[in-house]
């Protein structure tokens, strides 16, 4: 690694996306900070270190103070690079019929604790008047998310925080890039019980984690504002912005209401 390069921390890099963000980091020669929810972020640090970059895992809860504080402490003054914030949880089923914990846990991944690390590491890049910030937003938060209620709203804060932040810093030489996938090949739908749903169980439809943390990557790289994995997902998008909320939210109850996968 260049020896006035920062180092690059990725969040919810244990798997999918976020591990293949580290990856794109480690290759291009940034040492890592990796953090996620879960022991296999241990496993994940192994696979980086033929890169020859350093690579240090923690595994924290980033859903709360405590957990990004561990997070923060264990940059250790170092200077950030790069901010790859993609930690992240997904919660399947009707609204009333979730367990509040669950609730609040996605709620915390995805936006608490999310603003949370940016607050604190946007801070000193703006003093250094240098980084990178890359968050990963979603598709889904165009759209009213029936029977994922909770976590396309999650998503829309987070497309949206994205941008205005990116705004306020506009006369700063620190950059903030939104990356906005669709339906991804990960244990994202397992995780949030949605295997019994029409779009967790089309796994032909699904983008590769790879590219699309490559695609996500590389915009962060040159500065881009945003970015919309996969063709079909732009168009899904820019729909989005056409149709009443009241026919999305239709559209969205057919993907993810119980049930709807194929027989």
């Amino acid at each position: 690694m260049a020896a006035d390069r920062g180092i690059a921390v990725v969040t919810g890099a244990s798997t999918g996306i976020g591990y293949e963000l580290a990856r794109c980091c480690a290759a291009e020669g940034y040492d890592l900070l990796i953090a996620a929810d879960e022991k296999a972020i241990v496993q994940a640090a192994e696979d980086f270190r033929p890169y020859a970059v350093k690579v240090d895992a923690l595994e924290a809860d980033l859903a709360t103070e405590e957990g990004v504080g561990m997070l923060y402490d264990a940059i250790g003054g170092r200077p950030v690079d790069l901010l790859l914030a993609n930690a992240g949880r997904g919660l399947g089923h009707a609204f009333l019929d979730q367990d509040f914990d669950d609730i609040r846990q996605v709620i915390g991944t995805n936006v608490t604790g999310t603003v949370l690390l940016i607050h604190r590491v946007g801070q000193d890049m703006r003093a250094r008047n240098r980084g990178r910030i890359l968050l990963t937003g979603s598709i889904a938060g165009f759209m009213p998310g029936s029977f994922q209620a909770v976590y396309n709203a999650t998503k829309a804060f987070i497309d949206s925080f994205a941008w205005a932040l990116r705004n306020e810093l506009k006369d700063t030489n620190v950059t903030v890039t939104c990356l906005m996938p669709g339906p991804t090949d990960t244990a994202f739908f397992e995780r949030a019980d949605m295997m019994d749903t029409k779009v967790g169980a089309d796994d032909g439809g699904k983008e590769d984690p790879a590219k699309v943390a490559r695609l996500g990557f590389e915009a962060m790289m040159k500065g881009e504002a945003g970015v919309i994995s996969g063709f079909s997902n732009k168009i899904q998008a820019a729909m989005a912005h056409l149709l009443p909320a009241s026919l999305l939210a239709e559209q969205h109850r057919r993907m993810a209401a119980p049930g709807t996968a194929p027989d």
